[in-house]
């Protein structure tokens, strides 16, 4: 196990271009050739529900600027009973640097491969047909090859590479020489911060990148602070240890503190007295320099990715028509409430065909047993035309997520066809762009769902963490009620997704009733097709 002699923390200025800033943490630690935890073999960590409630494992969907495996998965190989040491040179330093490995008294005139240890890590979820349920994450460690080289005839070797864009953190390298590790060293990813621009007007956004997070839950996840109010939880499970985020410049003019650290959910602020003290963060200044007033309201939308697990919310299982042969679509498969859509069929019958709409009513609040029922909206009816029909239907105002269109024949389900709805402001979304100071307002959105991955929204009033608004009760309908607060000028409104863990609620679930605001990239959602927005609202505050 590596040992960290010295628990202080330097940090180094690493550039500042263009209005950008970057650092650089590096912990102090002990010489060259200290070393992790053996883990040349896979091994799994999962934080999740216990008991016997049963979960998917979710695979990452194809994130774009995702960086790859370092190299090549290695193939299993067993530790030498006279293991020697590598000499890694430095043993600690951010992706992207120069690093030398050496080793010596190894067999002679041998092919050696270089390995180098890394992880995946995932999202956990419990997909039903009436909803999803967010149990946690996971993460797998296992080798990949970073070099080959060979042996002089007196048993050394040295290479010269660059450090991988990877996980942060503690790695093993393992020397192996037909198939045994016979030499061992150990490397240090050490953490960057890159945060664009460090000025601007009131509502500017600001990119956040923090590189260098590790893969399990202690070393997986970060706070961001705004003038030490909480803005958010920042995770990088599919990002392979890159979390970015992008937040807006709140007022009033003048200098204002960004601080971002390791975290689960809340900002861990003794980091360098912890296991884990090379997961130190970062302050930053940024300057506001002048109120423009409002922008206008708008939406941020996720990574437009195809879903990697194909779990639909209300496919019916029963009164299905058996062995159907019906082929139906829709013209588009997503869209706010009240979408016009084009529905097409074949390999009906003569009778009369009857749209219907699957969806659920209930809520999660004193919730014991049976919280919500499937209920079917009649959508209208045609009839086929030499077994086919073409028709519009025009999707229902209620909540947000999956549905399906259930095209149904004397009483059977003939065809089911899924749609997503997607979350959407109403009217211009704030009841007033000018509220006097402490007066009360109100921002209106509609297609909230009802899993615990889409069935909140959570609210930032000025980069601070107020609260959130549930769209289940009321049928996808979420009015929050806000009051006009900090004075006159501009002040910002930013709502995130959120993972929902009450109601029911599970073990080991971390991360849930707080901003995520990575959702972009770095979002269990994404996973099942969902589109989950950070919406951007703006007043003025006027006496």
């Amino acid at each position: 196990m590596r040992h960290l002699k010295e628990q202080r923390s330097r940090v180094v200025l690493g550039g500042a271009l263009a209005g950008a800033l970057i650092l650089c943490f590096c912990a102090v630690t002990a010489a060259s050739g200290a070393t992790v935890t053996k883990s040349s073999e896979q091994s799994r960590s999962v934080q999740a529900a216990g008991g016997s409630t049963s979960y998917t494992t979710l695979r990452s969907p194809a994130i774009p600027g995702v960086s790859t495996l370092p190299g090549p998965v290695a193939s299993p190989a067993s530790p030498s009973p006279t293991m020697g040491l590598l000499q890694v040179t430095p043993d600690e330093g951010v992706a992207g640097s120069p690093l030398r490995i050496t080793g010596s008294h190894l067999p002679a005139n041998k092919q050696v491969e270089l390995t180098w240890s890394t992880a995946d890590a995932t999202w956990l979820v419990q997909a039903k047909p009436d909803t999803v349920n967010y149990l946690g994450r996971s993460d797998k460690l296992f080798n990949v090859v970073l070099d080959t080289t060979s042996t002089n005839a007196s048993g050394r070797f040295s290479v010269s590479l660059k450090v991988p864009q990877d996980w942060g953190g503690l790695h093993d390298i393992y020397a192996v020489i037909n198939g045994v590790e016979d030499a061992h060293g150990g490397y240090v990813t050490t953490r960057t911060v890159t945060v664009t621009p460090l000025s601007g007007p009131i509502g500017t956004p600001i990119t956040i990148t923090y590189s260098g997070l590790g893969a399990s839950l202690y070393t997986g996840g970060a706070s961001l602070l705004w003038d030490n109010h909480y803005v958010g939880e920042l995770m990088a499970n599919w990002t392979r240890g890159v979390a970015t985020a992008t937040i807006r410049a709140a007022g009033p003019v003048g200098q204002h503190t960004i601080q971002i650290g390791n975290a689960i959910s809340y900002l861990y602020l003794n980091v360098p007295q912890s296991p884990i003290p090379y997961t130190n963060g970062a302050t930053v200044t940024f300057t506001v320099t002048k109120d423009d007033g409002p922008p206008p309201a708008s939406i941020d939308w996720p990574a437009d990715v195809a879903p990697t697990l194909s779990a639909k919310t209300t496919l019916a299982t029963s009164g299905l028509a058996a062995n159907s042969n019906v082929k139906a679509a829709l013209a588009t498969t997503g869209g706010p409430v009240n979408t016009r859509v084009d529905l097409t069929a074949t390999g009906l019958s003569t009778a009369k065909v009857q749209f219907v709409w699957s969806t659920v009513v209930g809520n999660r609040v004193n919730c014991a047993s049976t919280c919500w029922v499937f209920v079917s909206q009649p959508l209208g009816s045609a009839s086929p035309s030499g077994g086919s029909l073409n028709s519009e239907i025009t999707i229902p105002d209620g909540l947000g997520g999956w549905h399906v269109v259930q095209l149904v024949q004397n009483g059977k389900i003939m065809a089911q066809v899924p749609f997503y709805v997607m979350e959407s402001i109403v009217g211009q979304g704030v009841s007033s762009v000018v509220v006097k100071e402490g007066q009360p307002f109100t921002i209106h959105l509609q297609g909230v769902g009802w899993t615990q991955l889409d069935n909140t929204v959570t609210v930032d009033y000025d980069n601070s963490y107020i609260g959130y608004g549930c769209g289940f009760n009321s049928n996808g309908d979420v009015l929050l009620h806000l009051n006009a607060t900090g004075g006159p000028g501009t002040h910002l409104i930013d709502l995130y997704p959120m993972l929902y863990t009450l109601s029911p609620s599970f073990a080991d679930t971390p991360y849930g009733m707080v901003p995520v605001l990575t959702y972009a990239q770095d979002e269990p959602a994404l996973a099942l097709g969902y589109h989950l927005p950070a919406f951007r609202f703006a007043i003025t505050v006027v006496k």
